[in-house]
């Protein structure tokens, strides 16, 4: 909890101590905005972008002692797993976590891990996680013979994991498994969700046989608020609109849509978009917002509201009460067992092509 004295503090005070101490540390400090965090945070940060591309910029800062995370657990987890042993990274507040990384916990992955290769054996199935993940659950991965990746290259890793593997195991998030598998053209018959509350998964053994995609039972609340309703509503009130969302979308919506793909994929799908063209994002309201005010020349509008509360705790007191304590406070450390392993798996995703 931060002190009142740094709750009371009006935002110009507190944008105004940010700033002074960005001057007085200079390159020993480097400060990190996810693009869904609000638009005063973003303007103090160094470098905005999505989770593994701010990773490897805090990795590239070579000067920088402090690496402090404006994001969510796991981005600064993957941070600390990416920055140098005498890097400290922080963040404005612990707390601020991310539930779908929350819905695979390792005591269920691994209980479901010795289900399955009770039924398959150790040489018939390879794990693959997303990047939204405990550090824990990389480690899993990375100890398996298993991959990170992102929603940029979802299909690229399960295309990897199939040609080492008879069989993948994909979590947390069931809705990019399950998009990704339509690209890859994985037969529905051939895929199973696996959800850990239920006995084998909540499936008969025949189908975990038949089984050549296991998708774990999780999901983005900020990305499943969106639905069919949403993509008919903009469709019968602006027939030229283009609608583009994330692939963590339900597959329904995802299907309907023009075009989907990363918080990236979906920047430059804007950046691109000729003048005078309405776009309707289905993605966290705060970049589509910042999208909007970029773009004037268009119109940007967001498919639905849809806004991530856990980024939301991230503000400028917070901010400024963890600069004025670098090193002390809110510190993200993975042990270093769990790094080795968990770098293992986030390297094979880098030599993914």
């Amino acid at each position: 909890m931060i002190p009142e004295t740094y709750r009371q503090m009006s935002d110009a005070e507190a944008r105004q101590r940010i700033l002074e101490r960005k001057s007085h540390l200079g390159r020993r400090l480097v400060i990190l905005g996810h693009h869904y965090q609000r638009d005063d945070v973003i303007e103090l940060s160094d470098f905005r972008g999505d989770s593994y591309g701010l990773c490897q910029r805090a990795a590239e800062q070579a000067e920088a002692e402090f690496i402090v995370f404006c994001g969510v657990h796991f981005m600064a987890e993957a941070a600390d797993i990416l920055s140098r042993p005498e890097q400290i990274v922080q963040m404005p507040d612990v707390t601020a976590g991310c539930p779908l990384a929350n819905f695979a916990t390792l005591s269920d992955v691994q209980d479901a891990w010795q289900q399955l290769t009770e039924i398959y054996g150790d040489d018939h199935i390879l794990p693959i996680t997303y990047i939204n993940s405990s550090a824990e659950i990389k480690a899993f991965c990375g100890e398996h013979h298993g991959a990170v990746c992102t929603s940029s290259n979802a299909k690229a890793a399960m295309q990897w994991g199939f040609q080492r593997s008879q069989r993948v195991m994909f979590f947390p998030d069931q809705h990019l498994g399950t998009n990704t598998a339509n690209q890859l053209g994985i037969p529905r018959e051939q895929r199973i969700i696996w959800d850990p509350a239920l006995p084998r998964g909540g499936n008969t053994k025949e189908q975990i046989q038949q089984a050549r995609l296991i998708l774990w039972n999780g999901y983005c609340h900020v990305h499943t608020w969106f639905n069919l309703n949403h993509v008919t509503t903009i469709r019968q009130s602006f027939p030229a609109a283009k609608i583009v969302v994330h692939p963590e979308c339900p597959e329904p919506v995802v299907n309907a849509a023009d075009a989907n793909g990363s918080t990236s994929f979906i920047i430059n799908y804007v950046e691109q978009a000729s003048p005078g063209t309405m776009i309707a994002i289905g993605t966290e309201l705060n970049l589509v917002h910042r999208l909007a005010k970029v773009h004037r020349d268009k119109k940007v509008v967001p498919l639905a509201r849809s806004l991530c509360p856990n980024m939301y705790k991230i503000n400028l007191h917070n901010l400024c009460w963890t600069l004025d304590h670098l090193g002390q406070v809110n510190i993200v450390a993975v042990p270093d067992d769990i790094k080795r392993n968990a770098r293992r798996a986030i390297d094979r995703m880098l030599q993914i092509k």
